[in-house]
This record gives structure tokens, C-alpha cells and sequence, in this order.
């Protein structure tokens, strides 16, 4: 009997292929920062850079943030402390003259026009500052002592030094500081009460004996006078044409330059066009002349009819026979 055939199992359908999740996907454009979110990092930025003492990226941070808001007071002040603190006087007074009220800021400008070297505009501020102002300022008795202290006044700058020893902590820079202007002013003091003589007193008797005599010495430019002079003078300098230098890669070996004599300025033409050509030459003819004067001749000796004849036979030869 024959086997049964087993019937066969139905084939399996195939699985639909997996379709990627990212086949159909596109990237979505990064949406800008809103206006807060940027002032927001920039400041974040802003602390970082000034608790590590990068006063000069700073500066950069600043203008960026002026630069998405003009009016924001906070980046105004910090800016102008930044530019104080860099010494950069000529940018703080200009941001002080763009505020709306640059009256607030009186003091800044009077600080900036006193490192500015101009004195009497700095104490015109001052002076109206203390006007406005009754309780007396430590920032304002600073910048008056320095101010007196710069222009020689030197009692009226150890007086308000003195007021500020005396309400300064001990332990304080600001201490310290009061201390030192105070030493300074002292000593400016002593010279000129007692000082000056016992240093009249050490000079030799030939110079003593002329200081009446003397005429009295010339007094010293102004710091405006002065600044000039040197500007004029560095403008002088930058007109001068400046010296060729020559680059050594183009100096040849052996030569050395003032020293070596220049090379031939004809080298380049042709030897029988130059200016030399046949100088120090004998000429065909001339020679074997040297010694005779000008007008000399040369004199022909005629042969004598009974001179012998010179033979080229050798002496001791046989006679031809006629």
C-alpha cells in the first residue's frame, strides 16, 4: 500500500517591509531667540566677565545689549563704570553727554575731566556739585584733595585728608591711601616751610652768593602747552622721510654697505661704447718709441761703397775658384 502523502503546510506570507520612522522626517528651522531671551543670556554673560575681571570683553557685551535695547539704564551705568575702570575718559565723557540727564552724573564727568588732565573744568564741576549738596561726599573730598594736591595746593589738601583718616575704617585700603596722599602732602608742606633752607644751607657758597643775581628760572608749560608741543613734534617726526634699510637677502656675499666701492655704473653697456673704452691701450705702430722728444727724426745711415760685405759662410771656408 502505498504511503499517504502528507499534505504540505501552506507558505508563510512574506512581512511588509519596515518603513523607517525617519524617512518622511524633516528637520524643523531653529526659531530665533526672542529679544528677552538674548538680554537675558547677554547679562548672564555680563556678570561672568566682570567677577573675572575681562573688563574689555565686557565693554563688547555691553554694546550688544545696547544694541537691542539703547535705553536700558543698567547696561548705560555699567558701560560707563567699565570704560572708568579701563581708563578710556574720552568714551565715558562722550556716553555721559548722550545721556537724556547727564547732570547725574556730574561726578563721573568731573573724575574723567580731572584724569583728562584738565583741572579747571573739573573743579567748576565740583564746586556746583557741592553747591547742590549739603552733607559732605567722601567720593567729592577725594577728588578736592587730589585736585588741590595737583595744583599745589598742599595745605588745603592735607586738611581734607586729614577729615578723611579720620573717618576712614583702619583696616581699609581706602585707609591706607589717605595715609600715603597724607605722608605726601606733609613733606610738600615741611620743604616749603623749613625744608628749603637747610637745602639752601648744603649748597656751595658760589652758588648761594648768585641766587640774587640770577634771573628768576622760566616757568613750566601748562599741561595744554605741553601736549601741544609734543604733538607738533610728533608730527614733525612723521613727515621726515624715513631712511631706506636695506633687507640683507639682497646684499651679495662680501660686500659691505658704506664700505664696499659701488659697482660700475657703464657694467650693462657695450665695453666699446663705455666712457673707458681704450684707455691705458697701445696702439699698433706706436711702440718701442719711449724716450724720444717731440720734434725728433730719425736718421738714415747710408752704406759705405768699401765696406766689406758680410757673408753667411763660416769663417775658414774654401774660395770659390773663377
Amino acid at each position: 500500500m502505498p504511503p499517504k502523502a502528507t499534505p504540505k503546510a501552506p507558505a508563510k506570507a512574506s512581512a511588509p517591509p519596515k518603513q523607517s520612522k525617519w524617512k518622511d522626517h524633516k528637520t524643523r528651522p531653529k526659531q530665533p531667540l526672542t529679544t528677552q531671551e538674548r538680554m537675558k543670556r547677554l547679562f548672564t554673560s555680563l556678570c561672568a566677565q566682570i567677577d573675572g575681571g575681562y573688563f574689555g570683553n565686557a565693554v563688547k557685551t555691553c554694546d550688544k545689549i545696547l544694541r537691542l535695547k539703547p535705553t536700558d539704564a543698567d547696561a548705560r551705568q555699567t558701560k560707563l563704570f567699565l570704560l572708568l575702570q579701563t581708563e578710556q575718559y574720552d568714551t565715558a565723557l562722550a556716553l555721559i553727554d548722550s545721556e537724556d540727564d547727564a547732570d547725574k552724573l556730574a561726578y563721573e564727568r568731573a573724575y574723567s575731566l580731572y584724569r583728562l588732565q584738565r583741572e579747571s573744568e573739573a573743579k567748576e564741576i565740583l564746586d556746583a556739585i557741592k553747591k547742590d549738596k549739603e552733607e559732605e561726599d567722601r567720593g567729592i573730598m577725594h577728588l578736592e584733595a587730589q585736585l588741590n594736591y595737583r595744583e599745589g595746593l598742599y595745605q588745603e589738601a592735607f586738611d581734607l585728608y586729614n577729615q578723611l583718616l579720620d573717618t576712614a575704617e583702619p583696616d581699609s585700603e581706602e585707609h591706607s591711601d589717605i595715609l600715603t596722599n597724607l605722608q605726601a602732602s606733609q613733606k610738600h608742606l615741611d620743604f616749603i616751610e623749613r625744608g628749603y633752607l637747610h637745602a639752601l644751607d648744603a649748597l656751595p657758597t658760589s652758588v648761594t652768593s648768585a641766587l640774587e643775581s640770577v634771573p628768576p628760572p622760566v616757568q613750566p608749560l601748562s599741561a595744554a602747552a605741553a601736549a601741544s608741543a609734543i604733538a607738533n613734534a610728533s608730527v614733525e617726526q612723521k613727515q621726515l622721510p624715513k631712511p631706506k634699510k636695506i633687507k640683507p637677502s639682497r646684499i651679495p656675499t662680501g660686500v659691505i654697505p658704506g664700505v664696499t666701492p659701488p659697482p660700475d655704473p657703464e657694467r650693462w653697456i657695450k665695453k666699446s661704447e663705455r666712457s673707458t673704452f681704450g684707455q691705458g691701450r697701445r696702439r699698433k705702430g706706436q711702440g718701442g718709441g719711449g724716450g724720444a722728444t717731440q720734434g725728433s727724426s730719425t736718421v738714415e745711415v747710408a752704406p759705405t761703397p768699401n765696406a766689406p760685405a758680410h757673408s753667411s759662410a763660416k769663417s775658414g771656408g774654401k774660395k770659390k775658384k773663377r
